[in-house]
């Protein structure tokens, strides 16, 4: 697909970003099959790439993009959307700006397009397990982390902030005190989580939603099959002649939502492109609407934290 055909959200500055991004929370995946997957995404036709210092793959992504360039794939940097996130060993108002500038070393870039606050608390720096454990959890600094982001995007190493799995009472004491309103809140979202109340939230105070795990993050240490074994889902994909995956995508598309798509796989990368020259029906959407909702991070131990 061309990017040209991709829509785009806008962000606050009139930051433009493509709806639709490839996720690389790939835990423990080969470096070189991490560059070369990203390589083919480009190829394919994805221009916005989701990352995070704690996923391993930001020196990766940021060698894909530098081999895209030398094959001429993309014209110039500037073609392309890059998100990273804060963890949470680095989310203290002092380990902000490092953090960041490690992030574009590994990356080989000069500015993100837009920096996360990954989860809503802070944990101390002898985690090294893929979530912290309870015992090492803080509470966030949210007025002082925040300023921090602030700086960063005052100095252009990031052209928007936001944050990562912020529940509504969260957002609000980040409000109370922000001088820049959060750009985005990258959540869990897919038609078995569909995050309405927070979705209102976010829309009334102008802080676009991005959806990980659109499709429920099968195969993960915490994912299911939930979205992808919803019979409602399977029933209307055997009728508009999709598949569930294609069918969750769009319901995202139409909720005016962003959505990563991760997966390294070539012939499902495209097909997840493939969702822009189609509708649902009213009756799907009313169908889908009446999906039994449960949230995926509630099976994780820091569910509370999120919610």
């Amino acid at each position: 697909m061309s990017p040209n055909n991709i829509p785009m959200l806008v962000l606050s500055g009139n930051h433009c970003m493509p709806v639709i991004g490839l996720g690389t929370a790939e835990y423990q995946i080969p470096h070189e099959e991490a560059k070369t997957a990203i390589v083919e995404a480009i190829k394919a036709g994805y221009r916005h790439f989701d990352t995070a210092s704690r996923y391993g793959t930001e020196q990766a992504l940021g060698e894909a993009i530098e081999e895209a360039l030398k094959l001429g794939l993309v014209g110039s940097r500037a073609e392309l959307f890059i998100t990273s996130k804060l963890w949470t060993t680095d989310a203290y108002p002092d380990r902000v700006l490092p953090a960041l500038q490690k992030s574009l070393r590994l990356l080989k870039l000069e500015y993100l397009d837009l920096y996360l606050i990954h989860t809503p608390f802070s944990s101390r720096l002898k985690s090294d397990s893929e979530f912290p454990s309870k015992e090492d959890i803080e509470p966030l600094d949210v007025k002082g982390v925040w300023a921090a982001m602030e700086e960063c995007k005052k100095l252009g190493l990031t052209k928007s902030i936001g944050v990562s799995n912020f529940p509504v009472k969260t957002l609000e004491n980040l409000l109370s005190v922000a001088t820049i309103i959060p750009s985005l809140n990258q959540v869990e979202m897919n038609p078995t989580n569909q995050q309405k109340e927070l979705r209102e939230y976010c829309e009334q105070k102008g802080i676009l939603i991005t959806a990980y795990s659109p499709l429920g993050a099968p195969g993960t240490f915490w994912g299911n099959n939930r979205v992808l074994d919803n019979e409602i889902l399977i029933d209307i994909a055997k009728s508009r002649g999709k598949s569930v995956a294609q069918v969750s995508l769009r319901w995202l598309f139409e909720q005016g939502v962003g959505f990563i798509a991760k997966s390294f796989n070539k012939e499902r990368m495209k097909e997840n492109l493939e969702i822009f020259d189609w509708s649902l029906t009213e009756n799907d959407l009313e169908r889908i609407s009446q999906i039994k909702q449960v949230r995926l991070n509630q099976e994780n131990p820091l569910f509370e934290y999120m919610a």
